[in-house]
Parts: C-alpha cells; sequence; structure tokens
C-alpha cells in the first residue's frame, strides 16, 4: 500500500512539473491563474487517477494556448501617418509601419507659417548655389601652382611630380595630395609642415598680384542676389588667403559662407566640402546647385546627390560631359536654367519606378509524349 501511494506521489509531481513548463514554454501563467479571455482553472487534484492526469494535459495545454491574455493593442495615429509623430503600439507596429500618401516633402517646413514661402520652398525656386573659387569665379592659373609643387620637390629632394599626378591632384587638400598621390610621407606632422610650405611658396610666386575676375562673374552673381538666392564658397586653399583674396576682388557681400582646408578633413573628389557648405546655407543637399571646373568636382558634387554646373576654364567642354551643364563663363546663365535645372530629375521628388511587366513569350509546343502508365 505504501509503495502504491509512493507511485502517485511520484507520477502527481512529474504530471506537475510537465504542465508548469509546458505553460512557460507557450507563454501561459503558472497553475492555477485566471485568464483574460476564456476562463480556465487547470488544477491538479488528488481525485483523479495518475493515468487520467495525464491524459487530460494534452488537452489542457492547447487550450491554454489557444487561449489570449488580452486583445492585441491597436495602433493608433496621432497627425499624419508617417510624420513620425505617430505612437507605434508595438514592435510589430513599428517594424510595418502604414503607408502614408503624398509622401513627406523634405523641403517644407511646417513651422515656417508662410503659405508663399512654403510654396516656393516645394517648388524649383528654393536653391543655393556653391561656387569654387579659382577657375570659377576668378582666373585660375595652372602654371602657378605646378610651379609650386617642382619647387617644393626641388627643396625636399624629392623627384618632380608627372604631368598625370599634378593632374590628379587637383582639388585636392595638399596634406592628402602629399600623402595619398607623391607619397612623400605619412606623418602628420611633416605632412602639416610640408602643406604649410606649399601654400607659402605659391603666396610668394603670386607675390602682390591681384585674382582677376572672370568675365561674367560678377554679373551672375548680382543676379543671383537680386533673386535672394544664397551664395557660398568652397575652397581647398588656407582660409586665411580664400579671405584675403575674396576681399581684395570686393565680393565678400555676395556669400552668407566660406569653406575652407581647415574646415573639412578631404577635399575634392570627396563631397565632405559642399555637404559642409550646404550645411552653412541651411539646405539639403539636393536643393544645392555646384559651379566647379573640372571632373573632381562634378564627381563630388554628384556624389553629394547636387547637380553640377562645369565652366570649362581650364579644361576642353568635352571633358566635362559628366557635368550637368557645361560652360565658358557664367553669364551665359540665368535664374531660369538654374531653376530647370534643379527640377529636372530631382533626388527629392524621385518614386520608385514601377516594375515593367516583363511579356511572357510563347512557350514552343511541347514534344513529349504521353504514356498510360496505368497497368491492370
Amino acid at each position: 500500500m505504501m509503495v502504491v501511494d509512493t507511485v502517485s506521489a511520484s507520477t502527481s509531481f512529474i504530471a506537475h512539473h510537465l504542465f508548469d513548463q509546458r505553460s512557460k514554454v507557450l507563454g501561459c501563467r503558472p497553475l492555477g491563474t485566471r485568464f483574460a479571455g476564456r476562463r480556465l482553472v487547470a488544477r491538479l487534484t488528488r481525485q483523479l487517477s495518475p493515468a487520467r492526469r495525464l491524459a487530460d494535459w494534452p488537452v489542457r495545454a492547447l487550450a491554454i494556448g489557444v487561449t489570449k491574455e488580452a486583445s492585441p493593442p491597436r495602433r493608433e495615429f496621432r497627425g499624419i501617418p508617417g510624420d513620425g509623430d505617430d505612437d507605434m503600439g508595438d514592435v510589430g507596429a513599428a517594424t510595418n509601419p502604414a503607408p502614408s500618401w503624398p509622401p513627406r516633402n523634405r523641403a517644407d517646413d511646417p513651422n515656417l507659417h508662410n503659405p508663399l514661402l512654403r510654396l516656393e520652398r516645394m517648388g524649383c525656386g528654393w536653391l543655393g548655389v556653391i561656387f569654387e573659387w579659382e577657375g570659377v569665379i576668378v582666373e585660375d592659373d595652372t602654371e602657378l601652382e605646378k610651379q609650386a609643387w617642382l619647387t617644393l620637390a626641388q627643396e625636399e629632394g624629392k623627384s618632380p611630380p608627372l604631368a598625370f599626378l599634378l593632374k590628379r591632384i587637383e582639388g585636392m587638400k595638399t596634406e592628402h595630395a602629399i600623402s595619398e598621390v607623391l607619397c612623400w610621407s605619412r606623418d602628420p606632422s611633416e605632412l602639416r609642415r610640408l602643406a604649410s610650405r606649399k601654400d607659402e611658396i605659391h603666396c610668394n610666386l603670386r607675390g602682390g598680384a591681384f585674382y582677376q575676375m572672370r568675365d561674367g562673374s560678377r554679373e551672375f552673381m548680382s543676379t543671383l542676389a537680386n533673386y535672394k538666392i544664397p551664395l557660398a564658397v568652397a575652397s581647398t586653399r588656407p582660409r586665411k588667403v580664400i579671405e584675403e583674396a575674396i576681399e581684395a576682388v570686393g565680393v565678400r557681400s555676395f556669400f552668407e559662407a566660406v569653406v575652407a582646408a581647415e574646415d573639412v578633413y578631404r577635399g575634392k573628389p570627396d563631397p565632405e566640402m559642399f555637404l559642409y557648405a550646404a550645411q552653412l546655407l541651411s539646405f539639403i543637399p539636393e536643393r544645392c546647385i555646384v559651379f566647379g571646373n573640372s571632373n573632381s568636382a562634378v564627381e563630388a558634387a554628384h556624389d553629394a546627390r547636387m547637380k553640377c554646373v562645369a565652366v570649362a576654364s581650364k579644361h576642353p567642354v568635352y571633358e566635362l560631359n559628366a557635368a550637368d551643364l557645361v560652360v565658358k563663363q557664367l553669364d551665359e546663365l540665368s535664374v531660369v536654367d538654374l531653376k530647370n535645372l534643379a527640377d529636372i530629375d530631382s533626388p527629392e521628388f524621385d518614386m520608385e519606378p514601377e516594375p515593367e511587366m516583363e511579356e511572357e513569350e510563347d512557350a514552343p509546343p511541347s514534344t513529349a509524349v504521353g504514356v498510360d502508365d496505368l497497368f491492370l
């Protein structure tokens, strides 16, 4: 009799333990818990035999798994769907947000209460212009730059850079040109010394000569200023040099921002210089147009998702075909040209094209012979 009671107690303990483990796996509450759905009371009583308790266990576990403790939370939107202000009720709602239409225009500022200004910003009239300095606004003396590099190489006892290397380092920061293209040094302090010496040689070779404005540059900037289009200058020259040059030609009032070599880590063809200029103008990159005079400027502008107008000052026109527009001088353009350029294929309004349905080609007639495999 004692042996039977021991077996019954052991079976009861095992069934009770298995039921608790099954409840934990199914995400249910422990035994004897009241549910929000259909009320189920799961208790193991001593009046039932061990065999019957084990037989009832799968039925009870299945019922507990089907019963829901609470209804799934509903997602409540606050404001416009998709604007980031809606309430994400659970993880599923956050990973699968409800689609909103029309999509929000990033150029539109909800805090701007003037409807006319908001309409202008949502059109192609809201844009900023970023100029390179040499070769775009003022004349660029390529022979002077070449002579500065050759003089530095002679002073340091280095091999004079070849013509294709000099063409490759156009627009790059002096430190990166020395370390990555010319491979003269990798030491940061040595790079700063060589870059400072090269800029000093360039200023000494120029002497007291002032920069000469290119034909049509001043008139074009005056036109943009009349239309209240903000302008910026981006150059890899030191700030002291570029500020003195801007003051010398008397165009400081046109520019709202100046980006120099000290402001960025890398120069062209890296887009960092143009992106920082757009940030100073408080414009998104898609709303900016870059004016450059080399393929490295075109590459940097396109990498920043900006349109680029190439000025053929030192390169022939056919070498600058990658640009969106190519001109020989700035007065060939008008504000209408810039608005048309900003309106065509703007990435801001790009929608993913609908996939085209491929026409199914007529399948050739089958040559297979049907065989009846039914044998009696």
